[in-house]
């Protein structure tokens, strides 16, 4: 596994467990869920972006907008 690989894991390990603490009715399940099926997930990927680099809290505030608006921004 290559070092972006892991850095990526890690973010969407970090930002389900920041979903889940902003959201304690949420399960792991649910969490990772969410976040997989995001836009922001998909930037996440997207390694031109360079996201996985960012800190947890500033990815999960797109992650955050997403949900509660329907886009990235």
């Amino acid at each position: 596994m290559s070092e972006h690989e892991q850095m990526i894991l890690d973010m969407v390990k970090n930002l389900a467990a920041l979903l889940t603490e902003e959201n304690p009715t949420l399960s792991a399940e649910q969490a990772l869920s969410l976040v997989i099926n995001s836009d922001t997930y998909q930037r996440l990927l997207n390694t031109n972006t360079r996201l996985y680099y960012q800190s947890p809290r500033y990815v999960y505030s797109f992650l955050d907008n997403e949900l509660k608006t329907g886009s990235v921004k």
